[in-house]
């Protein structure tokens, strides 16, 4: 394992078991950054970097009973976290790395990523695995449950123009990556960026 993944599930591991309770009122705005994957009844969805599975009731309601929803997390803390949960019940949940997806090239329609671009190790090459499971014309969305601003204050840092997250930034390493950006929000309630994989 590199160090990038020992940092990262160390980061995780020892905030799991509280990590729900520490952000109680999020749960709306995981449902509205769902919503705007405009998922169909049946359609195929990933969670990457699903964490203790927050996402995965709202995927699983839009998707309905005869779609797919799979969580996948490097950290196992955070897996067992969304098993004590109960949010097992909603999707599969796999202990993988989003930079080596152990899933088939196009097998999704969506992609759902909170939090999950600025612990990617090599953003340029994680995106395009992300890519690669997903089918042409399939969507991306980027979602984080407060703005950039909102969370550098609440980290007590400052917002540096290298932020990946910056729409300038973020834009043009989706063009590199195989996705184009069809929409981009950053407020202090939410950060959504969506993306349409390119054919």
């Amino acid at each position: 394992m590199s160090d990038d993944h020992t940092h990262v599930q160390e980061f995780f591991t020892a905030r799991a078991d509280d990590w729900d309770s520490r952000f109680p009122d999020d749960g709306p705005a995981y449902a509205a950054a769902v919503a705007a994957l405009g998922l169909r009844p049946g359609d195929r969805v990933l969670d990457a970097g699903c964490g203790t599975g927050r996402a995965l009731p709202p995927l699983r309601t839009a998707v309905g009973p005869s779609g797919v929803v799979v969580g996948v997390d490097l950290t196992p803390a955070m897996l067992r976290a969304a098993v004590r949960a109960g949010r097992d019940r909603h999707g599969r949940l796999l202990l993988a790395d989003v930079a080596a997806l152990p899933l088939r090239s196009g097998a999704f329609d969506a992609v759902f990523g909170a939090g999950l671009i600025s612990h990617l190790p090599h953003p340029p090459e994680n995106l395009r695995e992300l890519g690669r499971v997903v089918r042409p014309g399939g969507t991306l969305a980027l979602f984080h449950p407060i703005g950039r601003a909102a969370l550098a204050a609440r980290q007590g840092r400052r917002i540096t123009p290298d932020d990946l997250r910056a729409e300038a930034n973020l834009g043009p390493l989706l063009a590199g990556s195989g996705w184009h950006m069809r929409s981009y929000v950053d407020e202090d309630a939410r950060f959504l960026a969506l993306a349409v994989r390119e054919g």
